[in-house]
């Protein structure tokens, strides 16, 4: 599944995130919550209609599934705020909306984002920035 900032590498040809997609993207799933991202992104841009045609062509490219928002996840995503709240953490609710779609799935969530880790209930795949890091 992939998070925001892995779908902008991707669509930039970040070498590590195009080569941990392939390895691990049998089928490869993106929550609504991502698409409502970059959406709001392309608005705050200067190249919207560019990135929204590159956007479809990515999902139709890779045969991306959407994962929507309903009343299931709306019930994972209850039992990750409560967990981390329990322990203490925060993590943006954006990102608890992302783990909740992961959670549905049962899919490995591959993000930059190290604040995933907290979240027991789904298993994340943290990538580095850098073309030089390893996975």
């Amino acid at each position: 599944m992939l998070d925001t900032n892995i779908y902008c590498d991707f669509a930039e040809g970040v070498p590590h995130t195009v080569d941990a997609i392939a390895a691990y993207g049998e089928v490869v799933f993106i929550p609504a919550i991502v698409l409502g991202e970059l959406r709001y992104g392309f608005l705050k841009g200067r190249r919207q209609e560019f990135n929204e045609r590159k956007l479809r062509q990515i999902i139709s490219r890779l045969n991306i599934e959407v994962i929507p928002v309903d009343e299931d996840v709306a019930g994972k995503y209850a039992v990750i705020y409560l967990s981390l709240v329990k322990k203490g953490r925060k993590i943006p609710l954006n990102d608890v909306w992302i783990a909740a779609c992961c959670m549905e799935v049962g899919g490995t969530l591959l993000t930059r984002d190290k604040h995933f880790d907290a979240v027991d209930q789904i298993e994340s795949l943290v990538l580095g920035a850098g073309e030089d890091d390893r996975l």
